[in-house]
Parts: structure tokens; sequence; C-alpha cells
């Protein structure tokens, strides 16, 4: 959904940057008993590590596909191995299809209140003028006016600034794994479904405060710095399988910012991994057993939702599912 979210941006704002991603891979850089400590920690989570698993339980058979949400050419041998998978699938459930993205846009023309503040304090008088001037050169760096950004809902704001601005192009283009892997199945007349509905994430906003909202803007800003090397750590971290060590390398991050209190850093990561991930997760169950009743089933979404003891693995495996991690 992050993804159909960046392309109603790339369809409503004046431009964006054009420009690739060039940095160092932070997980990589770090050193020897710091890495190993971060090993530690992802490896708690259960599913910690891979893409690609297969679940089965008696005659219902589930293929899932953690996904990498912009555009990258290694996604041409993932998709040349997952193609077997699409060709022999019933049905493809993703985070959004077609429909979604194009119901999404339209509500955001005929409602724009539901990502823009419409009355009450924008954005330059609801934060301090250091952290207002460092937001405007972030949306400059992205091809959005301040102007306009000053009237985006926090909630979007940390969203938009969770893609580098040298990657904003590539959200746009063909959609990462996820637009690769629906049109495929649309090529082989294999349905797409959406495993949740379009405005799901602006009910989960709704209930977030102003000030936590806030804060998710201003945790953004204080890494825009390191955006690119960010960018490259995330592609690395992924096409590793590894993509729970991101997690807790971002943690690490947040921790090491100045001021960091840890408490509020676990108090807010929880509430992210609430909101983005384990809500969503646990709704998701019903509709992936619902369609693997009707014949095989294909399911392809962000990869950070597959691990964790709130993950969409271990929620199946609490369901009866035998899981198998596959080669990716």
């Amino acid at each position: 959904m992050l993804r159909a979210l960046a392309l109603v941006a790339c369809m409503i704002l004046p431009g964006h940057a054009m420009a690739d991603c060039a940095g160092t891979d932070l997980i990589a850089a770090l050193p020897p008993e710091t890495a190993a400590a971060l090993d530690r920690a992802a490896l708690l989570a259960p599913y910690a590590q891979g893409n690609l698993w297969r679940a089965t339980r008696g005659t219902l058979t589930v293929h899932l596909v953690g996904t990498y949400h912009l555009d990258d050419p290694r996604h041409a041998a993932t998709l040349a191995r997952i193609d077997p998978l699409i060709a022999e699938a019933a049905t493809l459930l993703v985070e959004a299809g077609p429909a979604e993205e194009a119901a999404l846009a339209e509500r955001v023309a005929r409602e724009p209140g539901i990502m823009l503040i419409t009355d009450g304090a924008t954005l330059p008088e609801l934060l301090s003028a250091p952290d207002w001037q460092a937001l405007s050169q972030a949306m400059r760096d992205r091809g959005i006016p301040p102007f306009m950004a000053a009237k985006f809902r926090p909630w979007y704001l940390s969203m938009l600034l969770g893609i580098p601005a040298c990657d904003m192009d590539r959200i746009s283009a063909r959609g990462g794994l996820d637009g690769l892997i629906i049109e495929a199945a649309v090529a082989r007349g294999v349905p797409v479904k959406a495993l949740e509905p379009y405005d799901t994430l602006f009910g989960l906003f709704e209930g977030m405060s102003q000030a936590d909202q806030l804060t998710m803007v201003q945790t953004a800003l204080a890494m825009e710095p390191a955006a690119a090397d960010m960018s490259i750590t995330l592609a690395e971290a992924y096409f590793a399988e590894n993509s729970r060590h991101l997690w807790e390398f971002l943690r690490l991050q947040t921790l090491a910012l100045p001021g960091a209190d840890p408490d509020a850093v676990t108090r807010d990561f929880a509430m992210m991994e609430d909101a983005l991930m384990i809500r969503r997760n646990r709704a998701w169950i019903a509709v992936i057993e619902a369609e693997a009743a009707r014949g095989p089933l294909l399911v392809a979404f962000g990869a950070l939702h597959l691990s964790g003891e709130q993950g969409v693995l271990a929620l199946l495996e609490a369901q009866g599912f035998t899981l198998q991690r596959l080669a990716f």
C-alpha cells in the first residue's frame, strides 16, 4: 500500500527527483561487534530470513513472496524464479492491485482532506522552525514545493520521507517487484485480488495522535542526511533475504540519534510496527485462508510482513500451516 500512496503522490504533484541513489551499505560497514549484535537481535524474530515460502495445510497450498517495492534490475531473476508459481496459481493476492490503486487515486481527487490538512494549523505552525526548514528542503529534493507540503497530513509526509529523493522515480516506474508480479499474472489470466481495502492505511493513521504523527516526521528528518545510504542498505538487505535485519538496524540508528530516549524509541517502534504491519498481518490471514480454499494461491507483499511473532508466517503457522523456505 505504501507503493500505491507514493504513486498517488507522483500523479498529483508537479514533478519529482530523477536520480539514482548512490551510497554505502550501512549494515555491511558496521564494526564486527555491532554487526554480530544486530544479527542476534534480528534472528530472535521467527522467520527472520527468507523471501520465498511455501505454506501447506491438508490440501491447501500457499506460496508467499516478500517483495521490494522499488524497481531494481535484480527483480528479473526473481520474476523468472517465481514465474512457475504465477502460472499454477488460481489467484494472486497483493497489497494493492490496479483496482485499488485506481480507487485510491479517485478518492484522493474527490476527498483531498484524507491526505491534506484542510483546517487548523499547518506544518510550519506545528513544527519547530529548524524542523520546518529541514522538511522544506527534503520536499524540494523530492520535487514537492514546500507550500504544498505544508498542508500534507504528517503521517503521509513521514511515508514520503521514507522514500529517498533519489528513489522517487523508481516508485513511479514499474512498481517494483509487486508491479512486475501483477503484470505477469494479468498476462497469464490469473485473477489479481487485494489483501485489504484500498483505504486501510487511512483508518490506521486516523487513530494515531497528531503528536505521534509529528514524531514520525521528526524521526524521518533526522535520518534524511543518510537517505541515499539507507536506500542502498534497504536493497542489499532485501536481496540478501535479511529484511528483518533492516528493521533492527533502523532501531539501532534511531537509538543513536542525538538526544534519543530509549523508552520513547521502543514505544515509537512498537507503534509503527503495530500500525503498519501487525494489525494488517492479522487481517490478511482470513483473506489468505479463504482464497487458498479455492485453489493454489500466490501472495505477494512487502518482505517486512513475513517475519516476527506477529508476522504473516508465524500467524499462518498458528493456524496449522507447515512452512517451508524456498530458494529465492
